[in-house]
């Protein structure tokens, strides 16, 4: 029995002696290295005094670069997620990101960057967070995104991208939220979006008045939502500060998980419909500077969960009266975080 106890223990320190060797060979994958190293090249000091080594996933005694994270796949090590954020990085988009193939996560959110974003991004094919807001990004978003069949979350607010929005973007199927507010957008918000059964979150907002410049969207609600069945778990809807007419469709009320309508600063007429006041969990409702007319319907004062209504600016008849303490809606960016 005690020669059992002896080789029981040395065959488990062989086997953990092995693991061990494997775990100290294990090498990360020359297409990362190559990559980082690229991107390192072209970052400023801010972020390049933090990578030490050749290895953005650490080699020896020198740690994973900051922001880079590493996991083991076979007998490599890849990266997976990439998060350089408020460092000041000025430059071009690093088109070499687009060789980390393993991404699921990518956040440059809060930098200098300029330039469009490279049609190479549609080579991240595992990728399933892409930060870029709060940069300076130009020209109009790459029709590739949307062969980013994982991506859950999709934020490019806060740059300069221009020309419509991508239909392309239909095509994610896993997409739970879309933040596209504050950039220099026109024509009209694709339909095609409405078949995507996981949005919850949609901004195509902008937070200026519409005469100043910024995202020019023009059409109306029921365009957007005229395929039956649309924008299932939406629960979030900005589309404020645009040029959208036309009024609310009584089919709005078929978004039945939505809790947040911010249509504020368009040019939308007609009655508010009876339907709308129905959707069971709606808590803030703006609908003020367009050129509503009419009265609001008494359910929405009897609403368990409306919190604020905003109807100033409008032709509302007499005694319609706000839901709720009217401020300026003022959105930082720890808003969007996730």
């Amino acid at each position: 029995m005690p020669r059992l106890r002896v080789s029981t223990g040395f065959s488990l320190l062989i086997l953990l002696l092995c693991l061990f060797n494997v775990a100290v060979h294990c090498k990360t994958l020359k297409r990362d290295v190559k990559a980082l190293n690229e991107i390192k090249a072209s970052l400023g000091w801010r972020v390049v005094y933090a990578w030490v080594g050749d290895d953005p996933c650490g080699d020896g005694d020198l740690p994973a670069w900051s922001g880079v994270t590493c996991s083991t796949q076979g007998d490599y090590r890849v990266v997976t997620e990439l998060e350089v954020y408020a460092v000041s990085i000025v430059g071009a988009f690093p088109t070499a990101v687009t060789n980390l193939l393993d991404l699921t996560r990518l956040d440059l959110h809060n930098n200098k960057l300029t330039g469009p974003i490279p049609p190479q991004i549609g080579r991240l094919k595992r990728l399933k967070i892409l930060n870029l807001r709060w940069n300076k990004l130009q020209d109009v978003i790459p029709p590739e995104i949307g062969e980013l069949k994982k991506l859950t979350h999709l934020y490019l607010s806060f740059n300069n991208f221009k020309g419509e929005i991508p239909r392309e973007l239909a095509n994610l199927p896993e997409l739970q939220y879309l933040h596209l507010h504050q950039n220099r957008f026109i024509g009209r918000i694709p339909p095609e979006l409405g078949s995507l059964q996981n949005l919850r979150h949609l901004y195509y907002s902008s937070f200026s008045l519409p005469d100043v410049g910024d995202n020019h969207l023009v059409g109306t609600i029921r365009e957007l939502i005229r395929i039956e069945g649309c924008f299932p778990a939406l629960r979030n809807l900005y589309l404020n500060n645009n040029h959208l007419t036309g009024g609310i469709p009584a089919q709005l009320a078929n978004l039945t998980n939505l809790e947040i309508l911010h249509l504020s600063y368009n040019k939308m007429s007609g009655i508010v419909p009876f339907g709308v006041a129905h959707i069971p969990k709606l808590t803030y409702l703006y609908l003020d500077h367009n050129q509503f007319s009419g009265r609001i319907p008494d359910a929405f004062y009897k609403h368990p969960y409306l919190k604020e209504l905003y109807i100033e600016g409008n032709a509302f008849k007499p005694g319609v009266n706000p839901i709720g303490i009217h401020k300026v809606l003022e959105l930082s960016d720890s808003d969007f975080l996730f």
